[in-house]
């Protein structure tokens, strides 16, 4: 939600006003917000509950619960959306350079990769993930196994080498293909 949130702040924060450039990432975070709420049961308030949305342009004739549920949800995205908000003023007031950094780059390119953020903002302050394997890492329970298809083992690791040295590639070859 921060992210879709940050052009609305960050015009906000640099010019002092909000266009209407930014409402579809208000949309977005809306719709979001209504989903974590209402369908996926993540509010303690609402509760363990679920009900469907609607579809984009389909009449809704009946709502599944009541209008003091309808009210409390209404409560609750805006303030789930409030936090998001205040969140995201919080963190581009704090990074105020950075951002002017990589907005003046992207006058100069229009478009920037990450070698172009490496550059403005250094590594990142975590180590990346690249293999499938790493991403599911600890994402499931203890019982599930998330480990790939036979067919589809090593299906990266041509991309991880080249981003390898020699020698971590030699190490992961002895300790047969598994990342250290």
């Amino acid at each position: 939600m921060c992210m879709t949130l940050g052009g609305r702040v960050s015009e906000e924060i640099f010019f002092g006003r909000i266009t209407t450039g930014a409402q579809d990432d208000l949309r977005k975070v809306t719709q979001s917000a209504y989903a974590q709420i209402v369908q996926f049961g993540m509010n303690p308030k609402v509760g363990q509950v679920s009900f469907d949305l609607p579809r984009q342009g389909e009449m809704v004739l009946e709502k599944p619960y009541s209008e003091a549920t309808a009210r409390l949800i209404d409560t609750e995205v805006r303030v789930l959306i409030g936090e998001a908000y205040q969140r995201t003023q919080q963190l581009l007031s704090d990074k105020k350079a950075e951002v002017e950094k990589v907005a003046q780059r992207l006058l100069e390119k229009e478009v920037l990769d990450k070698n172009d953020m490496v550059e403005l903002l250094g590594k990142r302050p975590f180590a990346e993930k690249s293999t499938y394997e790493e991403f599911v890492e600890g994402t499931g329970g203890e019982d599930e196994d998330t480990t790939l298809p036979e067919g589809l083992k090593d299906w990266n690791q041509e991309r991880k080498n080249k981003e390898e040295s020699p020698e971590e590639q030699v190490a992961r070859q002895i300790s047969g293909g598994m990342p250290f």
